[in-house]
Order: structure tokens, then C-alpha cells, then sequence
């Protein structure tokens, strides 16, 4: 990593303009973004359809998609901000977590545009792009605080230092809650996109119709589990299958999903409490459930806790977030050379 200061780039101008790209799955993505929480513009270019037909994202196709869109997308981005590549301050890029083949389209891309612009490269971390979604919806939101990041492939509590500063206080030892939604979801029939369909269908079944585990881990009280609860809703349906029973698909999900959203909650409760926090963030796609919105505002009202959490579009992939987590990075002066590479395991917190 190479880090230069500010002032290495010339003065520090009063409004810091960001592009920012996004392709670390299956959404091509592009923003602009001033200081951190200015969205001037958010585009997002979605594969969602196409990857149903194979009821799950395919690492190759979305590559050769995401090839297709970017430069349409970051056109559109620049246009609907009312800028030129000579108003940006800098480029931003989610480097990891992600698929790799996706993430090096966004890469490279980036990497292209700052040299033949002579702007800064910004590496962004794609998880924490989504805890800094929550900065451009709640302006006076500020470290340290409280965050619980729940998506497909992530289910952390951590705390929010500083910007860009984070300690990990409790993971998942297995699935993320984002995957045991999809796994569920395609058990029960639903197919893809499952963590919205459960949702859905949620709304319609009693969510206390099937007993399913709640897990926790010895010795590890933030820490979470959700194989366990994917398993039970398997044995479930096997069970009913073998038996000729009638399966409610309505009530496995408002159960599977009451069982989750109570271990979430709980433990983001719990930890807050302990650690004296005043304010509880989330992210993720998870973070866009309406039952797990409903659930923490019920607990943090409770508890006096301050309870805040980004739109519907910004706990989903896009670019955005990026351009909000790059500016924080450029105010410290971290800079990427043209080396940057894409990190698809990419832990929170590391700087690969």
C-alpha cells in the first residue's frame, strides 16, 4: 500500500468530488459522491434476472456483464451529477470482499480512468462501504458507534472506532445470515433471490407456528451460528415430505425468520448494552428485512439506544457507499498505486 498525504496532491479543496465504482458481485455499479455524504448521483445496473434462471449468481457471467455495462453505467453516473472527469477529485473502487472476476472489471477500470485522469486510485473495502451508507442517510451520524453487518456473505458486530477504524467484537463461526436466507429460501421453493422472498412470504405466516433454534456459543456471546438453523428447517421439510404432511411455505418462513432476526437482535442488544453504546447502525443487504428493521427499533426504543440504518437502495450493492467510505480515505491520505489488485477474501479492517 502506498500512502501519501493530502498535500501531496495539491491543496485540499473545500468539496471533495468522488466517482465511485462497484462490481464486486452481481450489480455494476457507478456514483458520484461530495464529502462523504452528498450522493450526486447512484446508478445501478442489476443481473437479478438473469441469475434467477440459474437460481444463483454465476461468477462468469456476471464478469462478461459487468465488462458489458461499466462504461454505460459510469457515462450515466457522470452525466446525471452534472460533472467531467475534470471536476473528480479522486477514484473510488471496491477491491474486496467479492467475486474475483468481478471485482477485477471494477479494478481495472478504475485504475484505467485515474492514470489517463492523473487522479488519485482510492481501494475501497466493500463491507465497509456498506457501514458508511449509513452516513450519507443520517448526516449527523458520527464515530465510534455500535454496527451489526448482516449480507450474504458477512454477519459481524463491530465497532465503528473512527472512520475506517473498526474492531470485530462478535462473526458468525459458519453461515451468514444472508446465505441461510438463500438456502431456506430455495429449500422451501422459493428459489432466487431468497432473503426478499422470505420476507414477503413472511408477512403472510405465523411466525410462532414451527419451533426452530435459537444458537449460541459458549464463551463467545457475540459471536453467531445460523448452520444450525438451516439444518432444522431442512429436517423440517424432509420430515413433512416423508410423512405426506402439508408444508405452510408461509410459516417456515415467518419462523425461520423470526428465529434469526431474534439472535440478531438479541446479541446486537446485548453488546451494546455492554459496551455503554448510545447508537446502533446496521448494513448488509439483511439490514433491509422489514421484520429485523421492526424487531431492533422495538428493542432500541426499549433500551434508549439510537437506532439508525440506511434506504432500501443503500443496503443493496452500490456505488455509493464507495464513494462515502473513499472520501474518508482520501481526508486521511490514503492513496492506491496502480498495482492494486482485487481481494476477494479480503477480511474487515485489512488493507490487502
Amino acid at each position: 500500500m502506498r500512502i501519501k498525504t493530502a498535500q501531496e496532491w495539491g491543496k485540499m479543496k473545500k468539496d471533495i468530488t468522488i466517482l465511485a465504482i462497484e462490481t464486486s458481485c452481481d450489480e455494476t455499479a457507478a456514483a458520484v459522491v461530495r464529502n462523504g455524504r452528498i450522493v450526486l448521483s447512484n446508478v445501478i445496473s442489476s443481473q437479478i434476472d438473469l441469475h434467477t434462471l440459474y437460481g444463483g449468481v454465476v461468477p462468469e457471467i456476471a464478469s462478461r456483464k459487468h465488462i458489458e455495462n461499466i462504461d454505460a453505467v459510469i457515462t450515466e453516473a457522470l452525466e446525471e451529477a452534472g460533472v467531467e472527469l475534470s471536476d473528480l477529485d479522486a477514484i473510488g473502487v471496491t477491491y474486496g470482499p467479492g467475486l474475483v472476476g468481478a471485482l477485477l472489471v471494477g479494478v481495472a477500470e478504475a485504475k484505467a480512468i485515474a492514470y489517463a485522469s492523473h487522479l488519485p486510485l482510492i481501494g475501497v473495502h466493500h463491507i465497509e462501504g456498506h457501514v458508511s451508507a449509513n452516513y450519507i442517510e443520517h448526516p449527523e451520524l458520527e464515530p465510534p458507534f455500535l454496527c451489526l453487518i448482516v449480507s450474504g456473505g458477512h454477519t459481524h458486530l463491530v465497532i465503528v472506532k473512527e472512520y475506517g477504524e473498526y474492531e470485530i467484537i462478535g462473526k458468525t463461526h459458519d453461515d451468514a445470515a444472508g446465505e441461510a436466507f438463500d438456502k431456506v429460501a430455495r429449500a422451501i421453493g422459493f428459489g432466487y433471490p431468497g432473503g426478499p422472498k422470505i420476507d414477503r412470504a413472511a408477512k403472510e405466516g405465523n411466525p410462532e407456528a414451527i419451533s426452530f433454534p435459537r444458537a449460541h456459543i459458549d464463551g463467545h456471546p457475540n459471536d453467531f451460528s445460523f448452520s444450525g438453523i438451516k439444518s432444522a428447517v431442512l429436517n423440517y421439510l424432509n420430515q413433512a415430505a416423508m410423512k405426506e404432511e402439508v408444508v405452510n411455505p408461509s410459516d417456515v418462513a415467518a419462523s425461520f425468520q423470526a428465529a434469526v432476526v431474534d439472535v440478531l437482535v438479541e446479541k446486537t442488544i446485548n453488546a451494546a448494552l455492554a459496551l455503554n453504546m448510545k447508537t446502533v447502525a446496521m448494513a448488509g443487504g439483511v439490514a433491509s428485512n422489514t421484520a429485523l428493521r421492526a424487531s431492533m427499533e422495538a428493542a432500541c426504543k426499549k433500551e434508549g439506544i439510537t437506532l439508525v440504518y440506511p434506504s432500501l437502495i443503500l443496503c443493496t450493492d452500490n456505488a455509493a457507499m464507495i464513494g462515502s467510505a473513499a472520501y474518508y480515505e482520501y481526508q486521511k491520505g490514503i492513496f492506491r498505486g496502480l498495482d492494486l489488485n482485487a481481494v476477494p477474501n479480503l477480511k474487515i479492517g485489512e488493507k490487502g
